[in-house]
């Protein structure tokens, strides 16, 4: 079974085996391609990552600490969406930070879902409250960021977290319901 061979394959990398970090990766890859792809088209139109750089970037970042401990297959997606996640909000930090071109004109804040801007600055804003909201309630930033960013499933997420599918069902539309208050005000 994959979940399996993956998991192994976790436990090998942490022993340092470059081998089976290549292994990892071929297997890991389409799943990471459909999180990435997901997340970019989230983002505003123009958006200078592509989805391979995105992968790689979060891949790399997975394996940079060494204290970090990847329990198996799910675990693994849920820390690469977080990854991701700080990638695009790094980006949209220096985007925000540069100044606007003259004759550049700003898009529109937020896409069809509510939560997820194109605009560098409206995933500022985001991040902030999604950060506001893990200081409130860890578990249920935990569950957007899996749910939102990773694109996993609610049964996925429970299997990380321990929960059952009901209780985050539950957790994430209170925090899609907070999240949007917070970002209308």
């Amino acid at each position: 079974m994959q979940s399996q061979r993956i998991t192994a394959l976790l436990r090998l990398v942490r022993t340092g085996d470059q081998d089976a970090k290549d292994k990892l990766f071929q297997l890991v890859y389409p799943e990471l391609r459909r999180i990435a792809a997901g997340r970019i088209r989230r983002e505003r139109r123009g958006h200078t990552f592509q989805t391979g750089d995105l992968i790689h970037e979060a891949y790399l970042r997975l394996f940079a600490d060494s204290d970090l401990e990847v329990k198996d297959r799910v675990h693994f997606y849920a820390l690469a969406a977080m990854f991701m996640r700080r990638i695009l909000v790094d980006h949209a930090r220096r985007r925000a930070a540069r100044p606007q071109r003259a004759g550049e004109i700003p898009e529109a804040l937020p896409d069809a879902r509510g939560i997820v801007p194109h605009d560098p600055i409206r995933l500022l804003a985001v991040h902030q409250a999604l950060s506001r909201l893990e200081s409130r309630d860890r578990r249920q930033g935990q569950i957007v960021e899996m749910r939102f960013f990773g694109g996993m499933s609610e049964q996925e997420i429970a299997e990380v977290l321990g929960l059952s599918s009901r209780t985050v069902k539950r957790d994430w539309a209170m925090a899609r319901a907070w999240l949007l208050g917070e970002l209308a005000s």
